[in-house]
């Protein structure tokens, strides 16, 4: 692929050098590694530039980035793909249920690498899977790749920093209360599992979440979640560990009266956009297995 995108000189990096200028907008040095490689990679003013040139106010820089690798180890395989975004950087894209984000021994052929995969294939287009929150295999929602290698770094590194906001919606078992409220409690893995995590005072790693009731049912609750830390089935523990866990959930609470899956979406993205600096935001809609479980606790 080929993109260009151009950037003017504005007066706080006026006699800057170009290198500086790039770091300065979150590209790393790998990119600017690169970007040295290609031949176009970089124009001041029409003219070609190197990395240590300095930039004056008014100036116009246009990068060059070209990408034409593949992920050789995904598969493209024809699978559903709802597309919420997608422009000459990123991709946002609606995950369903039951559909692993990477390939895996076990799950080869039908993640939505693969999918992404066959969708760029199809445009006769070169793609490597990069995606910035992963969404684990029976958790829907809002998930967002980049498309190329600079804007796969810049997202990689907003999420390090927390810049990527994400909302969930839950279906959790009782009435929650207080109605909302911070979860701070460390994570580790479970002794004895390679999947199971559980909360460890001790050893864990630090893991916040932020929760509010949007609704109370009988005997369930539908609540929303914001992740401040980004832990292995960080939602799924807290809550169990409140007092509260998600219905449907095979690990931390294995009841499938209104679910066969755990009642996680994520159901909100924002984040400002890699290249352009857009504030961007994002929203999915309730999928209809969570709708109808909803459906059924409340009657």
């Amino acid at each position: 692929m080929h993109r260009y995108i151009e950037y003017k000189i504005t007066p706080e990096y006026n006699g800057t050098k170009v290198e500086h200028f790039l770091r300065a907008h979150s590209y790393s040095k790998q990119n600017i590694v690169d970007l040295k490689k290609i031949d176009d990679g970089v124009f001041k003013n029409g003219v070609f530039s190197k990395m240590n040139e300095i930039v004056k106010e008014g100036d116009v820089l246009r990068i060059h980035i070209t990408d034409f690798e593949s992920s050789e180890h995904v598969i493209p395989v024809e699978l559903p793909l709802d597309i919420v975004y997608e422009d000459e950087d990123i991709i946002v894209v609606n995950k369903p249920a039951h559909m692993p984000t990477h390939p895996s021994m076990s799950n080869y052929d039908n993640s939505l690498a693969n999918a992404l995969s066959f969708y760029f294939a199809s445009k006769g287009e070169d793609f490597v899977f990069r995606c910035t929150n992963r969404l684990d295999r029976d958790t829907s929602g809002l998930t967002v790749v980049a498309k190329h290698f600079v804007s796969g770094n810049i997202l990689s590194t907003m999420g390090s920093k927390k810049e990527i906001k994400r909302e969930y919606l839950a279906i959790v078992e009782g009435n929650v209360s207080p109605e909302e409220g911070t979860i701070d409690a460390p994570i580790s893995r479970e002794e004895g599992s390679v999947i199971r995590r559980t909360i460890d005072f001790e050893n864990g790693e630090r893991a916040v979440t932020q929760y509010k009731v949007i609704e109370h049912y009988p005997a369930h609750s539908l609540v929303a979640l914001r992740l401040e830390t980004g832990r292995t089935h960080q939602i799924r523990v807290h809550m169990k560990h409140l007092g509260f866990p998600l219905i449907g959930d095979y690990l931390y609470n294995p009841e499938m009266t209104y679910m066969e899956r755990q009642a996680l979406h994520s159901h909100k993205l924002s984040f400002t956009h890699p290249m352009t600096g857009e504030a961007l935001e994002f929203t999915a809609e309730m999928p209809a297995d969570m709708q109808s479980a909803i459906d059924r606790i409340s009657s």
